[in-house]
C-alpha cells in the first residue's frame, strides 16, 4: 500500500470534485483500474515486481472488486498477505520426499502468487477507498520481510530432509538472515536520514544511488544486470524451488540433491548480497 495521503488530518485524502467513484459495492473493474492503479503504477521499477508488470496487475482488479464487495479493509488484505507468504514457507518446509517434495514445492509456489496478488490488491483497495496510510506501508514492508524470510528457511529445511537440525538447516537460516539485512540496510537509509533531520529521498534522483567511486559504481552495474539478486526474491525463490524439486524427481534422485545446491547458491548470494549493499549505500550519497 502506499504512503499517508496529504489533504486532510486523519491521513485520508480529500475527495475532488470530479471524483465521483461509486460506493464499494457498485466498482466496477473498470472503477478499480481507474481509481486504484494510478497512471506510471506500473513504471516504477525499484517498486513494482516484474510480475506484476507482467500478468499480477491486470489480474488483482477482478479481485479487488471481489475483495471490495465483500467488505475487506485494506489492512486484513495485508494480513492475509502475510499469512499466505509465511505458510507458503511452511509447506516447502514439510518433510517429503520424491513426488510428494514436488507438490511441497507446488504448493509453496502457488502461496507465492497469492502473496503477489495480495500484495497488489491490498493497495488498489486502500487508493480506491482513500485509505492510504503510514501504517499500510508498514505492514507491507514487515509482510515482505516474513514473506521472504518463511521461504528461505523453508528452504533449509526442504535441503535438510525434515525438521531437524543440520548443516543444510543452518544454510537456509543464514539466507534469510541474509536477506532481512539487506531489506534492514534498506530501510534504515531512511531511518538514518530522518534521525538526522533530512527528507526521506536524498536529492539527486538516481544519481544520489550511485557510488561515489568508478570502481564500485561498474560492480555495482554488473550485479545489477546479472540480478543475481533476485534469487533470494519470494517469487523467483518459489519458483526456483518448483524447478529443483522437479528435477530431483525426473532424476530419481534419494536425496534432494538440487534443492541442496539450490540451497548452497541461495546463501552464497545472501551473504555476498548483503555485504555488497552494504559497501553500495555507504559509497553513495544516501547517506549525505
Amino acid at each position: 500500500m502506499e504512503a499517508e495521503l496529504p489533504g486532510r488530518e486523519d491521513g485520508r485524502a480529500e475527495a475532488r470534485p470530479e471524483d465521483q467513484r461509486p460506493h464499494r459495492k457498485g466498482a466496477s473493474v473498470a472503477d478499480i483500474r481507474k481509481y486504484g492503479q494510478p497512471p506510471g503504477l506500473k513504471d516504477r521499477r525499484n517498486e513494482e515486481h516484474w510480475a506484476g508488470r507482467l500478468y499480477m496487475r491486470d489480474l488483482s482488479p477482478y479481485f479487488a472488486w471481489v475483495f471490495l464487495r465483500l467488505g475487506f479493509s485494506p489492512n486484513q488484505l495485508t494480513y492475509l498477505m502475510m499469512l499466505s507468504g509465511v505458510v507458503a514457507g511452511v509447506v516447502v518446509s514439510l518433510p517429503a520426499g520424491g513426488m510428494a517434495a514436488l507438490w511441497t514445492a507446488l504448493g509453496g509456489a502457488v502461496l507465492i502468487q497469492v502473496y503477489l496478488l495480495l500484495d497488489c490488491v491490498d493497495g488498489e483497495v486502500a487508493r480506491y477507498l482513500r485509505r492510504t496510510s503510514v501504517a499500510g506501508v508498514f505492514l507491507d514492508r514487515i509482510g515482505h520481510y516474513l514473506s521472504e524470510v518463511s521461504l528461505l528457511i523453508g528452504l533449509g529445511f526442504a535441503a535438510q530432509g525434515g525438521w531437524k537440525n543440520g548443516g543444510w538447516a543452518e544454510l537456509g537460516l543464514v539466507a534469510a538472515l541474509g536477506a532481512a539485512l539487506i531489506k534492514a540496510e534498506t530501510d534504515n537509509v531512511v531511518v538514518a536520514r530522518a534521525k538526522s533531520g533530512l527528507a526521506a529521498d536524498p536529492t539527486g534522483g538516481d544519481r544520489a544511488l550511485r557510488p561515489r567511486s568508478t570502481g564500485i559504481a561498474l560492480a555495482r552495474q554488473a550485479a545489477s544486470m546479472l540480478r543475481f539478486h533476485r534469487i533470494i526474491g519470494a517469487v523467483e525463490l518459489s519458483l526456483l524451488i518448483l524447478a529443483a524439486a522437479a528435477l530431483d524427481v525426473a532424476l530419481g534422485n534419494d536425496t534432494p540433491a538440487a534443492i541442496r545446491v539450490l540451497t548452497v547458491a541461495v546463501a552464497a548470494v545472501a551473504v555476498l548480497q548483503t555485504l555488497l549493499h552494504l559497501v553500495s549505500i555507504l559509497a553513495s550519497r544516501r547517506l549525505k
